[in-house]
């Protein structure tokens, strides 16, 4: 108990004169060690990798988990040693909820059997964002916060022990000067003429307490230079190991790149495979033959077809029955009677000679001929024919 008591008054006592010499500094009352230019570097350097560092990677945790609520579980769990539980992606998720609609409104009808082929897609990219949160995660954030956690600790740890061995040293440095200064007044030449002789011995005797005082305060210097060298080295030797962080941070960013472009390229082939299953061509044409159907208020009855039936799907860019009949275009006459006239929708620019370029909002003439796909129709503008697409117009009564 006697130990811990002066111990603890050793320490209160150190802790005092490091406060006192750190306000001195502060108020400019007394002399700072400072360190050399490159270990001043060194320091900025430091500083500078652990401030990006940890930007970096809260914003990575923010892009690969945009829900805070999810990140502070997982943040739970890691504090508990604990094993965080899957959890399905959001793409995930979306694609089982159109399988379950696809059962109720029947695979066997145009919206249930393309529900199934979307939500299938869907399924396949949030594994996909699995696959690729798990490798960024164990390859870009989690060295990452190795450093943050180990290496940039043990780094402030060893910063704050060189500093607390910098204010021991400059303590003992004041003490020295001050022990110096009073030897000096100590020691100096009495004035016999002003001076009783008693105070001779006094001063004698006081000149040789700061003799001795001065020798202890030196030694003190001594020891406090020693570790003071001593502790900036290991700090040295742990501040230029910045570099072969950044050195492994670089190969981790490389490793997170490949993660996300090898992710992003999943991610096209399967809407890809997803676009030419469902043939949005022909969708966006069913689509707009039915409001040309209404805006017309014909009696021709619009035709759906199944995404199952093979002659549903052509492919975008297959010839038309007017192309594989090789029907000339200044050849064809319009019929005595069926013309029409059409508003242009959108603007078109004509793929080739046999096309008509068209502009929103002209009125142009259109009539079919025999052997035509019914994509298609002969336009006219003054002295100019070609084929047009009808997905562009609105036929007017």
């Amino acid at each position: 108990m006697d130990f811990n008591v002066r111990k603890l008054a050793t320490d209160a006592g150190i802790f005092f004169s490091r406060a006192v010499q750190f306000t001195e500094e502060k108020l400019g009352q007394a002399e700072k060690t400072e360190l050399d230019a490159h270990f001043e570097n060194l320091l900025s350097r430091a500083d500078c990798t652990k401030n990006w560092t940890e930007k970096i990677y809260r914003q990575t945790e923010v892009v690969l988990q945009p829900n805070p609520g999810a990140r502070i579980e997982e943040f739970l769990y890691e504090k508990l040693d604990r094993k965080v539980p899957p959890r399905p992606t959001n793409g995930e998720i979306l694609g089982q909820f159109m399988l379950e609609a696809a059962k109720e409104f029947g695979s066997g009808t145009p919206y249930g059997s393309t529900l199934i082929k979307v939500g299938d897609c869907q399924r396949r990219l949030g594994g996909a964002e699995r696959e690729f949160l798990q490798t960024s995660s164990i390859s870009f954030l989690i060295p990452l916060r190795n450093f943050l956690e180990g290496d940039w600790r043990t780094i402030s740890r060893e910063r704050k022990l060189l500093e607390n061995r910098r204010l021991d040293l400059d303590a003992c440095k004041a003490r020295v000067k001050k022990a110096k200064a009073a030897e000096t007044k100590a020691g100096a030449v009495p004035d016999f003429q002003e001076t009783r002789p008693r105070n001779y011995v006094l001063s004698a005797s006081a000149s040789a307490l700061w003799n001795e005082e001065l020798d202890k305060a030196e030694h003190e210097l001594r020891v406090a230079q020693t570790e003071f060298d001593r502790q900036a080295e290991v700090t040295r030797l742990l501040l230029e190991g910045i570099s072969s962080t950044h050195v492994n941070h670089l190969r981790c960013l490389c490793e997170f790149v490949e993660a996300q472009a090898m992710y992003y390229s999943q991610c096209h082939k399967y809407m890809l495979e997803l676009q030419r299953e469902l043939d949005i061509f022909n969708y966006k044409t069913i689509t707009s033959e039915s409001i040309i159907h209404k805006n017309a208020s014909s009696s021709k009855k619009v035709h759906f077809l199944s995404p199952t039936d093979p002659s549903a799907f052509l492919p975008l860019n297959s010839p038309s029955p007017l192309e594989t009949d090789a029907l000339q275009i200044e050849e064809v006459q319009p019929p005595a009677s069926g013309t029409r006239k059409a508003k242009v929708l959108y603007d078109y620019d004509a793929a080739d000679s046999s096309e008509l370029s068209l502009r929103a909002d002209e009125l142009i003439t259109v009539y079919t001929v025999p052997g035509m796909d019914s994509d298609w129709l002969i336009g006219e503008r003054g002295n100019q024919k070609g084929k047009v697409p009808v997905t562009y117009l609105e036929l007017l009564s």
